[in-house]
């Protein structure tokens, strides 16, 4: 069995003071880089639609109003080799012309050339799942692929 498309075709990280974020169509990833030796207990949490917090051992990492709208009760956490706290997002908006230029509303944002590569690797992305039979990995894209690229639905088959 083949991969899914985003694990063969890359991730286009954002770095950040913490760790970096970066997406898929239908998801938004979060790295946290936690003190070697971290435990469960120490983390505290808190996803909502709009909101995020994230504190370790009683230290804010991570706190406010997320970019887009996320559904609630997808949202997850966890915590690997104790000393990295990976959260997954589940957007609400899940096309290729929603791509996050940043994290928070006005915080964690991709520079242009990062957010260049995410919207690209979303309308690769988005091209593979219209067309199931052809893999696109290794694909490059070029011209007008901002907000998803062009749409060709209205065409007749």
């Amino acid at each position: 069995m083949s991969a899914p498309f985003e694990e063969r075709s890359g991730v286009v990280p954002c770095g950040t003071p913490w760790g970096r974020w970066y997406q898929t169509l239908e998801e938004v990833f979060i790295e946290v880089r936690v003190p070697p030796g971290t435990r469960a207990k120490d983390v505290r949490c808190s996803l909502r639609s709009r909101h995020i917090a994230l504190a370790v051992c009683g230290q804010e990492l991570l706190q406010g109003k997320l970019f887009d709208s996320t559904v609630t009760d997808e949202g997850t956490w966890t915590l690997e080799d104790r000393q990295l706290i990976r959260i997954v997002l589940m957007k609400t908006n899940r096309d290729a012309g929603n791509c996050w230029t940043s994290l928070l509303e006005n915080e964690y944002a991709a520079d242009p050339w990062v957010q260049d590569q995410m919207q690209r690797k979303l309308t690769l992305e988005r091209f593979q799942r219209e067309n199931p039979g052809f893999d696109f990995s290794g694909a490059e894209i070029s011209g007008n692929y901002s907000k998803g690229g062009p749409d060709f639905s209205s065409l007749e088959k």
